[in-house]
């Protein structure tokens, strides 16, 4: 099923997609359902109750106060910082009800629902207590949500272009029947689904909100929100690279130092609840921006396309690579592990590298495979349940592993014998057999080992 290329990148604030954006997306869902039915005028009281992965997890990733952002409809894309809460709040934007997300959320850690191990169910109260609506969400990943019993917006996006796929396989026979690039078939999808200069503008959009990441990383200062008070590391990265920069010190592996900094930049950005991009997610937001900037500030020199023309190819490519993996795996850390959050981040941004330096769509499969190949099985084990450790890190090698592959794969001829099929396969099945611990639980790996929180 074809994922549309605004469904794989979306502006929000950080730390998780799953985590973040999802349930505050579910709250404003379920406010809107209020609205619908005609019960919003009615309701006293609103109480969230999570479930998995969000139980497990879900306040050092901010969910909490994710709820109370979309039961007051705020919009996630122009929201910059968190935003200050209170005792009460604007239900809708328009009916003040009491609401402490200390209060009103509540965590079942010892429930996961077979549903999805992302869960969390809503009730809308009446003055006397009796409940007028209740309603289950599922935040299956990158801030996607799903109401119980309803199919993906993958669907609805699939119905609408004209040139569908399931696999790579497939997607590679149309582009060769078509006689287009990856870029190419899924610009032709987009068309039917935005107007030209929508497409253009949200495009540009997109990049634009990644380079601010990169940006107001490597100037802001600070401590990280959470329980490590951990200091931020991108500005004195930075730092480091200027004075060797104005001192003249030579290093051939510099290009590393610069891309682990701007994976850094984002990262850290989206600890303390920054704005950024969906790259599939936002536990994985450092990757794909860290490597446009690789791209425009030293890759675009050897491309045969523009700055803006590779970046617009390498955002299309990694919107089709994504495609595949939300509709044959999981992109969902609780669900997969962070092979499917920085896996598929690598991958993405694998693919689009190559083909924004003019790789064929051979190479540009083959690169987003070397890329997930060597990310099987990573475990998603955040310590204290925040986006930071290992998180950061993990950011700033899947986008230096990223680059290693697109090389790899632009030094042979597109020829390979694993299928990026076969591997996105692999990834959901060593993913579903991982223990539920090592899936973004905080109950085993490093954060059961590394510090005691």
């Amino acid at each position: 099923m074809y994922s549309g290329f605004f469904e794989v990148f979306s502006i929000g604030i950080g730390p998780s997609s799953s985590h973040t954006m999802g349930p505050m997306r579910a709250a404003a869902r379920f406010v809107q359902l209020l609205r619908e039915e005609g019960l919003l005028t009615r309701v006293a009281s609103v109480r969230a109750v999570l479930y998995g992965s969000l139980a497990l997890t879900g306040e050092g990733h901010g969910t909490p106060g994710a709820i109370a952002y979309g039961l007051m409809e705020l919009d996630a894309e122009k929201m910059e910082r968190p935003y200050t809460l209170t005792d009460t709040l604007l239900l809708g934007g328009t009916k003040e009800i009491p609401f402490s997300p200390a209060k009103h959320v509540t965590a079942e850690k010892d429930i996961t629902l077979p549903e999805h191990p992302n869960a969390l169910r809503f009730f809308a109260e009446a003055e006397d207590g009796s409940i007028l609506r209740e309603a289950l969400f599922l935040s299956i990943g990158g801030g996607a949500v799903r109401m119980q019993g309803e199919e993906s917006a993958a669907v609805a996006s699939a119905d609408n272009v004209p040139y569908d796929f399931n696999s790579c396989r497939e997607l590679m026979a149309l582009c060769e029947n078509a006689k287009l690039s990856i870029a190419q078939l899924i610009r032709r999808n987009e068309a039917t689904l935005h107007s030209t200069p929508e497409l253009a503008a949200r495009t540009k959009l997109i990049a634009r909100v990644m380079r601010s990441a990169i940006d107001r990383g490597i100037s802001t200062p600070g401590i990280l929100p959470g329980e490590l008070h951990m200091p931020r590391r991108a500005p004195q990265i930075y730092a480091r690279l200027e004075e060797r920069f104005r001192h003249n010190e030579t290093d051939a592996l510099t290009i590393i130092d610069w891309i682990n900094l701007w994976a850094f930049a984002v990262a850290e950005e989206n600890a303390a609840g920054g704005r950024v991009v969906t790259a599939p997610t936002m536990g994985s937001a450092g990757v794909l921006p860290a490597v446009l900037r690789y791209f425009e500030r030293y890759g675009c020199k050897d491309s045969p396309y523009s700055a803006e023309m590779g970046t617009e190819i390498m955002l299309l490519t990694a919107s089709a690579i994504c495609s595949l993996y939300r509709a044959n795996a999981s992109i969902s850390g609780a669900e997969v592990g962070c092979q499917g959050e920085i896996g598929v981040a690598c991958s993405m941004a694998a693919a689009g590298l190559t083909a924004a330096m003019g790789g064929s769509n051979a190479q540009v499969e083959n690169a987003a495979e070397i890329a997930m190949e060597h990310n099987l099985g990573l475990t998603c084990d955040p310590v204290c349940g925040l986006v930071q450790v290992p998180c950061i890190e993990r950011n700033a090698i899947g986008a230096v592993k990223a680059v290693n592959a697109a090389r790899l794969a632009m030094r042979g001829n597109g020829s390979h014998y694993v299928s990026l099929d076969s591997v996105i396969a692999t990834m959901y099945e060593t993913g579903r057999h991982l223990h539920p611990s090592y899936r973004e639980t905080s109950l085993a790996g490093l954060a059961k080992n590394a510090f005691t929180c």
